[in-house]
């Protein structure tokens, strides 16, 4: 009976592990679009075309340890001077997050859950590419934790009393 007994260290271990809690709650596409405003005649061109990709961020509380994050994800692409097309994705999450400090729930809700988001927001930026007619488009992996980590430096430099905004 002695791995029942609290007295054998177990029982503080696990309320140590347990504190801090984060779960998925739920993923799902919050916004989509997709323009390809100079077709047919896009098709015809022999350019190289040029991908710009824009990321942003937005957490929105919805309880009380409960969270939105929203990744948004904007491709546009050019081939010469035109604009082949436009994909924009809002890809969301719903995320638990208790039991953590400040500090470290700021830093689970700009790393940990846009990493779990990304995968969506790839798959869908690819699919929707593709069936506008377009060779697939495979966006590359992303370091949130580098992104955070640069934002972090950039707040602590910055002087007292500047405005800040934490987008990716």
């Amino acid at each position: 009976m002695a791995e029942n007994s609290p007295a054998n260290g177990a029982a503080s271990t696990g309320v140590a592990e347990a504190s801090a809690q984060l779960n998925l709650q739920k993923i799902y596409v919050k916004d989509v679009s997709f323009e390809v405003p100079n077709a047919p005649q896009v098709f015809q061109s022999q350019g190289q075309p040029n991908v710009e990709l824009n990321l942003s961020q937005r957490v929105n509380q919805l309880a009380e340890g409960v969270f939105e994050v929203v990744l948004s994800v904007t491709v546009t692409c050019k081939i010469e001077e035109g604009t082949a097309y436009l994909a924009e994705v809002h890809q969301a999450g719903i995320f638990g997050v208790a039991g953590f400090d400040a500090a470290a729930q700021e830093t689970v809700l700009a790393t940990y859950c846009p990493n779990v988001l990304f995968p969506y927001v790839r798959q869908t930026v690819s699919d929707l590419v593709q069936a506008g007619g377009f060779p697939p488009l495979f966006l590359q992996p992303i370091n949130f934790d580098a992104i955070y980590a640069e934002q972090v430096r950039r707040r602590n430099e910055a002087p007292v009393g500047a405005g800040q905004t934490l987008n990716s």
